[in-house]
């Protein structure tokens, strides 16, 4: 795309031009212009990445996110005979921060909890437990009963006016 933006500049295209036959903002075409025409070729080169590497691979990841995707070993699963029991006793039941670095550390990817928080928000995948006590289905369990009644009235608003008025005077 750079080598475009200074060709059809050398053709005689005008900026706006060069930007709707590239599908770019006009503001990216001057800016590669001016630095063509400051620095030459060697400013139609990709400058070195400032900050600090990552120290994870996409791979790493990739497999952590994969995780949370996988049944934690220590959730209880049916069995042939109807019972519930856990694939692995002292696995996590669900997954949580600690739990999901652990189990990374165990693949060998070394990763603190934070990070992990950090990958899943950005990747938007869940690792947050469910609530088992806002719902439950077993059927002798009573809940709280009825919220807060919505006949409860609100606060009345009072209006007062800064101008005085003629009772007022």
């Amino acid at each position: 795309m750079r080598a475009r933006i200074i060709e059809l500049s050398w053709n005689g295209l005008r900026v706006a031009a060069i930007a709707a036959e590239l599908g770019c903002h006009a503001k990216t075409v001057r800016w590669w212009l001016h630095r063509f025409n400051d620095l030459g070729l060697e400013g139609m080169e990709d400058r070195p990445i400032t900050g600090r590497p990552r120290r994870l691979t996409e791979a790493e990841r990739s497999r952590i996110i994969a995780l949370v995707k996988q049944v934690p070993p220590g959730r209880p699963t049916r069995q042939a005979d109807g019972e519930l029991a856990p694939a692995d006793e002292a696995g996590p039941p669900q997954w949580t921060l600690d739990a999901l670095a652990e189990q990374a550390r165990r693949l060998g990817i070394e990763v603190k909890r934070s990070q992990v928080r950090r990958i899943l928000l950005t990747e938007g995948a869940g690792w947050r437990r469910t609530r088992s006590w806002t719902r439950s289905k077993d059927r002798d369990f009573e809940g709280k009963g009825r919220g807060s009644s919505v006949s409860t009235p609100a606060r009345p608003t009072v209006r007062r006016s800064s101008a005085p008025t003629s009772s007022d005077r």
